[in-house]
């Protein structure tokens, strides 16, 4: 039988193919390998498309995350409060500026940062919050913000896994002082390679962005602060654009395929789907439901041809690489819970209902077999 990958990027590819080719081919007849038209269209593009005053383009989603928290302030020694349930890159960035990471817990319906715990969390060394807008769907922001406004606390969002997600209209990557991004292929907005940037109102954060990304300098071989080299490459810019254009449509068709997900798995016995909220608009960059025996599931459907995968098997505390903060098992037990029963079933824009039959036959197969 057909198999079904988790993501396939070559019908997107497929569909703006014949539109890039053109530029991709100025941009290497030109030699304009670093910045212009391209990259300057594509910032101004997503800022519009966020509903932020700027956006900086940098060379990766790690890098976009590490220059917010930088340019809004972040220094060495601070605490960053974040979810443990997430990609390890939202703790790294914060630890590669010498900062703490401060874990708190996720709430169990959807497994996003605990804003009762963020309260907890917070001490007069709280330097940042950052919210993490997993699996396509939002943190709670309006309580988020209420937390950090009271404690006098910078809000830096995580959006890597949610472009185009909404509240009440009001688009990711618009609601804290500064929001990171990532365009790693598999995003809801993918590039051709590592591509990410950073979106916010104040234009001093933006400037401060694109000095640190470039050696600290505003100005040939005049460097202010120690930075790094981190832009957008042109021919990442290229790809994007064309892609953003398609975004809303892209996102609705995942929309659609998250409703048909839903329908389909609401007879199936054992299968915990996800939940939306009033007033949330969901990117679903991800679909992750809830299952007893998961690993054993996995193996099946895999072993059928099916590409489910897990988003993400460790909680960031219980990795290696950040044994040093001291904690173990049992510390968040609800994200530590979920890890052990998160699967991700396949999507993208252009996954067919056929598809989808087949993975939830597979899924119920399994589970008859349990």
């Amino acid at each position: 039988m057909e198999a079904v990958p988790l993501v396939d990027l070559q019908l997107q590819q497929a569909e703006i193919a014949d539109e890039i080719r053109e530029e991709i081919e100025y941009v290497l007849w030109s030699a304009a390998f670093i910045g212009g038209p391209a990259v300057a269209r594509f910032e101004n593009a997503y800022a519009q498309f966020t509903g932020t005053g700027h956006c900086v383009g940098v060379a990766n989603g790690t890098d976009a995350l590490e220059l917010a928290l930088r340019a809004c302030g972040v220094r060495a020694g601070g605490e960053v409060i974040l979810p443990a349930n997430s990609f390890v890159a939202t703790a790294e960035a914060v630890a590669r500026i010498g900062a703490a990471p401060v874990f708190v817990d996720v709430d169990p319906v959807h497994l996003l940062i605990n804003p009762a715990d963020v309260a907890e969390a917070v001490t007069g060394n709280t330097q940042a919050i950052v919210p993490v807008h997993l699996f396509g769907q939002l943190a709670p922001m309006p309580e988020i913000m209420q937390l950090a406004l009271a404690a006098g606390v910078t809000v830096i969002e995580d959006a890597a896994q949610s472009q185009g997600a909404q509240l009440h209209g009001r688009v990711s990557g618009s609601f804290g002082a500064a929001a990171a991004t990532s365009f790693y292929p598999g995003k809801n907005l993918g590039a051709a390679g590592d591509a990410g940037a950073v979106t916010t109102d104040d234009p001093d954060v933006a400037s401060m962005v694109r000095v640190l990304g470039a050696h600290g300098s505003s100005a040939k071989y005049v460097h202010d602060v120690v930075g790094m080299n981190s832009r957008l490459d042109t021919l990442q810019a290229v790809v994007l654009n064309a892609k953003l254009a398609r975004l809303p449509r892209w996102n609705q068709m995942r929309q659609d395929a998250a409703a048909r997900y839903t329908d389909l798995l609401a007879a199936v016995p054992g299968v915990v789907t996800p939940v939306g909220r009033d007033g949330y608009e969901d990117a679903w960059h991800l679909y992750v439901v809830q299952l007893e025996n998961r690993d054993g599931v996995l193996a099946q459907l895999n072993a059928a041809g099916i590409g489910a995968g897990i988003h993400y098997p460790t909680p960031i505390h219980l990795t290696k690489a950040f044994s040093y903060l001291g904690k173990g098992a049992g510390d968040f037990p609800v994200a530590e819970a979920a890890a052990s029963r998160i699967l991700s079933l396949p999507i993208f824009p252009h996954i067919t209902a056929a598809q989808q039959q087949r993975v939830v036959q597979a899924l119920t197969d399994s589970l008859r077999m349990r």
